[in-house]
């Protein structure tokens, strides 16, 4: 079976947008991804959190892993680029978030989807809307509807 994914990607501590690029790289060699369509790269301030601004993108991937197959891949290439987790929200190396996992809702012990703060960030719904304009959240909605609540949120579009 294959479904429909949305991973974000993130990154504010060493050279951050060659991290989001090489996750990119690292996601299209994962057996059972197919990445088929990445965002543009987004500045933003971090939020809930200190350091240097992020650089973001969300990359639609078509996968036959299953979701927590799926999100031990994500933290395997968090790994390799030494991601650490010493509090909430620290700075990271490269952050991947399962958002969206086709029109499933998922609570577990180690995954919720859709992402729970998805909706409340700029630095998700730009780029997510970017390259699914007409996306739903499960059990909530039109993702496009939540963007007036986050156009407070400075997010600047880097030049490619």
């Amino acid at each position: 079976m294959t479904g429909t994914a949305f991973i974000g990607i993130g990154a504010n501590l060493g050279d951050a947008r060659a991290n989001v690029l090489d996750a990119v790289v690292r996601l299209r060699r994962v057996p059972g991804i197919a990445v088929t369509a990445v965002s543009g790269l987004y500045r933003t301030a971090p939020i809930d959190s200190s350091g240097d601004d992020y650089v973001n993108a969300v990359a639609r991937i078509d996968t036959t892993l299953a979701p927590q197959a799926l999100l031990e891949a994500l933290f395997a290439i968090e790994q390799e680029h030494g991601r650490e987790r010493p509090y909430f929200n620290a700075p990271r190396t490269l952050d991947l978030d399962l958002l969206l996992y086709g029109d499933e809702i998922i609570a577990t012990p180690t995954l919720t989807v859709p992402h729970p703060r998805m909706t409340m960030r700029a630095f998700v719904l730009v780029p997510l809307l970017e390259v699914a304009p007409a996306i739903d959240v499960p059990g909530l909605g039109a993702a496009a509807s939540f963007a007036d609540a986050v156009a407070d949120q400075a997010i600047f579009k880097l030049n490619e």
